[in-house]
């Protein structure tokens, strides 16, 4: 039996035959309201998912110093992937079951610093088009004041999760 990432809230792994079971956006909110556990990539780059919409994820992330550079700025990386993140989700929400949708490329644009006392941010991330086999989104970085951190674009590929 292959096995995903993802485990339910018992904390046995899910199969790829479970998994194809639900449709996207019943996997994203059982991600947010707890009923499946998130993957290990989310200890590594820990967030908050608030409860999905369909083709809308948003997040909230707290700057950690372990995601710091030498200039007590966040890493390039960790919000890049931040983005990444939130992107992909919000694709996951317009899929069927039996679907997936992985990166194709995310491009992302700083605008200022995040420093290591910032407060809470939001990581948004929509759909801007979803065809047959493509779907392109948008993603934003801002603080509770709306300001803007970054922002970014990204294709997902929508490919059929069967084995």
């Amino acid at each position: 039996m292959t096995t995903v990432h993802a485990t339910p809230a018992g904390g046995a792994a899910i199969s790829f035959s479970e998994l194809a079971g639900y449709s996207g956006l019943e996997l994203v909110a059982g991600l947010a309201d707890g009923s499946i556990h998130p993957p290990p990539m989310a200890e590594t780059l820990p967030f908050t998912l608030l409860p999905p919409e369909e083709g809308k994820v948003r997040l909230l992330v707290a700057p950690e110093p372990r995601f710091c550079n030498l200039t007590n700025t966040l890493h390039g990386g960790w919000i890049m992937t931040m983005l990444d993140t939130v992107m992909s989700l919000a694709a996951q929400t317009t899929l069927s079951e039996g679907e997936s949708c992985p990166s194709h490329e995310t491009a992302v644009k700083f605008v200022r610093p995040i420093f290591i006392d910032s407060d809470i941010l939001y990581v948004t991330g929509e759909v801007i088009s979803r065809g047959q086999t493509v779907i392109t989104l948008e993603g934003r970085v801002e603080d509770a004041q709306n300001r803007l951190y970054a922002h970014g674009t990204s294709t997902c590929l929508i490919v059929s999760r069967k084995q």
